[in-house]
């Protein structure tokens, strides 16, 4: 689980809904099919909303993975939801690619869980293998990056919500003096908005570099589709030899070289004038004349309409 924010509830219908039923089960228990994977909902009698509207919940944010993924990127989960904690949504945990467990506050609403982004976040962590401690920044920020990403894609985030996200959150990534690089310094900040910032500028990086043909989208299926899921122990190197050789560049294991070791240096403004992002007291709007906001489009919608698709 990460940092605390507010997201302005998102009341759209999903653009894909992979094939999600609800079968039979013990007292306690829901079952949600999410194509061929089989999620096991083991839900608290005393949970502050109705089962149905929590399973609606835990379906939204597998809608979302598995339209990102692919497919979900387990084949069975168990999910323990308990009450507990101060906020809507709480101590989110996933242990490997088996078990997530979450609370729920006491006051916790309907319009708190369709606004929620941790259980995506936590189901995002399924889909990407463990590491060692110093590059928990790798793990959590990619699935800081991968959650409102996918999220949009699915229409439960607007567009201009997805890039609020981004413009607000990632300069509390960006290094302070004294910073060593993402993979020693340990703070909050760094470790999970300084690793969104990372998996942002390697989209739009391998986006540039194969006329936005290939992504992260293509570097983490691919991790996924090796066995990397989070039952799976990786080092580093390995991580970025199979997400680059999925999107035939160097990008990963350059960006790390420049910000894992080293603070390095990122322009913000400049990134978000050249993806034509544009934020006023908190609105944003685009401008689709900027230099690379077909890029910006296509993190925003998944591959580009018309854009044929590179074989392996």
């Amino acid at each position: 689980m990460t940092r605390c924010r507010a997201i302005i509830p998102a009341l759209a219908l999903c653009l894909m809904v992979p094939t999600v039923a609800r079968a039979g089960a013990p007292a306690g228990e829901e079952i949600l099919l999410v194509g061929a994977a089989t999620l096991h909902l083991h839900l608290a009698a005393n949970l502050p909303l109705p089962h149905p509207v929590v399973v609606e919940w835990v379906r939204r944010a597998a809608v979302a993975v598995t339209n990102y993924l692919g497919r979900y990127p387990v084949k069975e989960l168990s999910l323990t939801i308990e009450p507990g904690g101060h906020r809507a949504v709480n101590h989110g945990v996933t242990h490997g690619a088996r078990d997530i467990e979450v609370r729920l506050g006491s006051r916790t609403e309907a319009a708190d869980l369709k606004s929620d982004w941790v259980m995506t976040h936590e189901m995002f962590h399924l889909a990407f293998p463990t590491l060692d401690d110093r590059y928990l920044w790798m793990m959590e920020g990619l699935s800081d990056y991968l959650e409102p990403v996918a999220r949009g894609r699915a229409g439960q985030l607007t567009p201009e919500e997805v890039w609020r996200e981004f413009v607000e959150g990632l300069p509390q990534g960006l290094p302070e003096e004294g910073d060593r690089g993402l993979d020693h310094t340990f703070t909050r900040e760094r470790i999970y908005w300084g690793g969104n910032l990372y998996w942002l500028l390697a989209d739009v990086r391998i986006r540039e570099k194969t006329d936005n043909r290939r992504s992260v989208d293509d570097a983490i299926r691919a991790i996924l589709d090796a066995g990397g899921n989070g039952d799976a122990v990786w080092s580093l190197e390995r991580v970025l030899e199979v997400g680059d050789k999925a999107t035939h560049t160097t990008v990963l294991k350059d960006l790390h070289d420049e910000l894992g070791p080293r603070a390095g240096a990122v322009d913000l403004d400049a990134l978000w004038k050249r993806l034509g992002v544009k934020y006023n007291n908190g609105a944003v709007t685009f401008d689709d004349t900027a230099p690379s906001a077909v890029i910006r489009m296509a993190i925003t919608y998944g591959r580009p309409p018309g854009l044929p698709t590179v074989q392996p």
